[in-house]
């Protein structure tokens, strides 16, 4: 038990760490301006990079994998839908991040770092691949069901939006520049190798503490009905959700499986405040989710991963 709370506290002490600055320290919030875009735009591509790029590309080229993520990601995205049109009398836009709350798991902030710290170098291919194939399907279905709440853009400009943002996403294209580095066996010079190195290390630690004092400039002033779903949804059912789909499409090496249940038991991801904000619906509702999921996961990663490290989850039900 003590390596398993060694292994999470790190993790969490950072967030929380992040947190206790936020609210203790009066800065304003443009001061995480520099530091956001270098962990979306530096830090973070480097570390996708890095471990696909040193991963052999036959592991990469798992299409019965990506499968599972999809159909995992797509059953919990309607379930969560309908959690939204539900609870806000079927307004598709606030349905729409809603969607995300109970959904979009928190793979490029928590999700690298984590599951690599747990099971290894091995689980950087299926961490790799469960990001570039949820961020893909998010960006895609959430701006076509804002798309329909008539608000004067064409469907063809929709499509042509989501084209750009998902080919020009910073972590997409670090994921395909890293592909191609291992289907070419790329080797670095020495020296962008050590740095691409400090910029990997760096990623995770300002991430979770930038998640953190996020998530305190955001101040809890009630709690809304639909979150107590749509929280369970994403950090309880989620998880046997991705057991069901890895029983179907599989079965994968253990690494492989372990991976996709301990991303899918992750909160909901900071992107989930990031499309509110940018859509203008849902924000206080978006950031409440953020934080409590995120308080709430100490609990719950921690369980999962313990059942993972004791074997405790069959990895397949059939």
């Amino acid at each position: 038990m003590s390596d398993l709370f060694g292994l999470a506290f790190p993790f969490f002490g950072l967030i929380l760490l992040g947190y206790f600055c936020g609210r203790r320290v009066k800065l304003p919030e443009a001061g995480l301006a520099w530091l956001s875009f270098f962990i979306i735009y530096v830090a973070l591509p480097a570390l996708f990079y890095r471990i696909v790029a040193q991963t052999p590309f036959h592991e990469l080229a798992n299409p019965a994998f990506i499968l599972a993520v999809l159909a995992s990601t797509a059953t919990m995205s309607l379930l969560a839908l309908g959690v939204g049109l539900w609870f806000r009398k079927g307004n598709i836009g606030e349905a729409a991040i809603a969607l995300t709350a109970g959904a979009y798991a928190n793979v490029g902030y928590m999700g690298p770092g984590l599951t690599l710290a747990a099971f290894g170098q091995a689980a950087a291919s299926p961490a790799a691949l469960i990001f570039a194939t949820d961020s893909v399907f998010f960006f895609t279905v959430v701006p076509l069901l804002m798309a329909t709440r008539g608000r004067g853009e064409s469907l063809g400009h929709t499509f042509v939006l989501i084209a750009k943002r998902v080919l020009t996403h910073p972590f997409n294209i670090a994921t395909l520049l890293g592909v191609l580095a291992a289907a070419l066996e790329f080797k670095e010079p020495d020296a962008l190798s050590r740095m691409l190195d400090y910029l990997k290390n760096a990623a995770a630690p300002c991430a979770l503490f930038t998640l953190g004092v996020t998530v305190a400039l955001r101040p809890l002033k009630r709690v809304p009905v639909e979150l107590a779903p749509l929280l369970s949804l994403k950090l309880f059912v989620h998880p046997f959700v991705a057991l069901v789909s890895l029983s179907v499409f599989g079965p994968f090496s253990p690494v492989w499986e372990h991976t996709l249940l301990l991303m899918a038991a992750l909160p909901p991801a900071l992107n989930v405040f990031v499309l509110a904000r940018q859509y203008h619906v849902f924000v206080e509702e978006a950031s409440t989710a953020v934080l409590l999921g995120t308080l709430s996961s100490v609990v719950t990663v921690t369980l999962m991963l313990y059942l993972l490290r004791e074997n405790l989850i069959p990895l397949s039900l059939f």
